[in-house]
């Protein structure tokens, strides 16, 4: 007789987390963020193809990454707003390495109005962002079914998908947090619901990670100042502090997560 407690043999936290012999793409891989979660991807084993609109950037990126999984890191370039742009890229990468099992949408083309200057075609230009999210998700799914193969699809939003800014902590600094972004991130937190949903069936992964306050170096230090008093841990996040949320969505780790929204943001959206 079988004994029915003896349960299936578990898998290691190590093998859980281990992405060796899987290929990640990662859009907006050479920026702030993008760079922590390429590195995270590579450390985990993946072969990692960052891409940049800046070609030399992407493949700078891509030359020092680590190899733990001895992969092939590439570096390409790619306009994600650009629907011609994301065939040629994604074909380009499956011809250098073979597959794609991840993909990470990161790209953000950036808006400088907020509502009192933004126009019209500022707005729907924001919004193209979404579509080329939704175009390279539509591509890697149809790519992993005609592979019968597995993909995970993480899709960058942000905490201003799910709450409003501050007027306060702008003001008399610098414009307010655009809401042609906040429109957008919103969005792309739908987006991610929806496809997941319809792709389940397919064994395609599409969940969100949503950064809070991770500020460049760019950005002026009085209004760093006060969003760190709008957090309740007190402070800003670092990249390297999303690297461990990249690595779980796009490994065995987050098997029956899907279409859900990973927000990491210091406590800011618990207030």
């Amino acid at each position: 007789m079988s004994d029915r407690t003896t349960p299936r043999e578990e898998p290691t936290i190590q093998q859980l987390f281990d992405l060796t012999g899987r290929v990640a793409l990662v859009t907006g891989g050479a920026g702030h963020l993008g760079t922590a979660m390429c590195r995270a991807l590579a450390e985990a084993g993946a072969t990692v193809v960052v891409t940049s609109r800046d070609a030399e950037r992407a493949q700078s990126v891509a030359t020092k990454l680590p190899r733990p999984g001895e992969g092939n890191h590439q570096g390409s370039a790619l306009d994600h707003c650009n629907p011609e742009d994301v065939r040629r890229c994604l074909a380009e990468t499956i011809a250098k390495t073979g597959r794609i099992d991840i993909l990470v949408n990161n790209a953000h083309e950036p808006v400088a109005h907020d509502l009192t200057s933004i126009t019209a075609e500022g707005f729907s230009r924001q919004l193209q962002n979404a579509t080329g999210y939704f175009e390279l998700a539509r591509f890697v799914h149809q790519y992993a079914v005609e592979r019968k193969a597995p993909a995970s699809i993480v899709l960058l939003a942000s905490m201003y998908g799910l709450v409003g800014s501050y007027p306060d902590a702008y003001e008399g600094i610098s414009p307010a947090n655009s809401v042609a972004y906040q429109t957008l991130k919103g969005g792309i937190i739908q987006m991610a619901r929806h496809l997941a949903v319809y792709w389940a069936a397919d064994r395609v992964r599409v969940n969100c990670l949503s950064p809070g306050p991770f500020p460049g170096a760019a950005a002026p230090a009085a209004l760093v100042e006060r969003l760190c008093t709008k957090s309740p841990l007190g402070r800003m996040g670092t990249p390297a502090e999303l690297k461990g949320a990249i690595v779980f969505l796009a490994s065995d780790a987050s098997n029956y997560m899907t279409g859900q929204n990973l927000v990491i943001d210091g406590g800011w959206t618990a207030w």
